[in-house]
């Protein structure tokens, strides 16, 4: 932490990191930009969905849940690709292990959309 940037301003400035990062993302990044727009049609279907609190936060938390493996995914990369443009098996075992854990975050996201509509439709 930087001298004098304690409390509130220390909030300040994390919170202004953090909508960066945010903005470098939606810039730059693809499928953040595509895994953001669903989440913006589906947050809203989750108050139609859930039933209840719990069934509308984890409509809306596999949403964020999704956002926040692409973010943490994204800057994975961004740090394996300063390093260098060269192959390495790590660099390649990295990138593969971030998608590999956003994969699991859409699958999940799935699985939650999918069984909580189905229950609410009394399809199962």
């Amino acid at each position: 932490m930087k001298p004098g940037h304690t409390g509130w301003r220390h909030l300040v400035h994390s919170t202004r990191y953090s909508l960066k990062g945010l903005k470098a993302a939606f810039r730059n990044e693809s499928a953040f930009r595509q895994e953001l727009g669903l989440c913006l049609v589906l947050v809203p279907l989750a108050w139609w969905i859930g039933d209840t609190p719990v069934e509308w936060i984890l409509l809306v938390g596999s949403c964020f849940m999704v956002l926040i493996v692409e973010l943490v995914n994204t800057a994975i990369e961004s740090v394996v690709d300063r390093i260098g443009p060269e192959r390495h098996v790590l660099s390649g075992r990295a990138k593969d292990i971030g998608s590999a854990a956003v994969m699991l975050a859409l699958i999940m996201a799935g699985l939650t959309w999918i069984l909580l509509a189905a229950d609410k439709y009394h399809l199962i």
